[in-house]
Formats: structure tokens, sequence, C-alpha cells
């Protein structure tokens, strides 16, 4: 179970890496401040949206698996 959890572990921090380094960055700087604040604030769209829910997927698979490992160690 421990084997089970840990490749669970490291394949969803691999996931997590990957989609937050795959999401388009948001230039909140002095930007928000003129014309660019529609941008900010409307919705996502196409990939950006799918990668936002594939990594909270992500995050939360690998909260649980990490909280599985401890108590399973311990």
């Amino acid at each position: 179970m421990v084997i089970f959890l840990t490749i669970l572990l490291v394949v969803s921090s691999l996931g997590l890496i990957a989609t937050v380094l795959l999401q388009s960055g948001v230039s909140a700087g002095l930007g928000a401040i003129g014309g660019a604040s529609e941008s900010f604030f409307g919705k996502k769209k196409g990939l950006d949206a799918v990668f936002q829910k594939l990594s909270i997927i992500s995050a939360v698979v690998f909260l649980l698996s990490s909280l599985g490992v401890a108590y399973l160690i311990r």
C-alpha cells in the first residue's frame, strides 16, 4: 500500500508541476489599473480552464496521497 501511494504521489507531483507550468501567466502588474482589468477578471477559456481543473485535481490527489504515506509510515 505504501508503494502504491508513493507512486501516486510521484505521478501527481509531476502532473501538478506540468499543469502549473503549462498555464498562461497572468501579468497583474500595472496593466490591471488600465484597460486590462476586463481580461484579468473575465472567464478563462480554452486550455487555461482545462489546466486549472487538472491542477486542482492533481493538488488534491497529491495532498491526499502525501497524507496517506505519512500516516502509513508512522
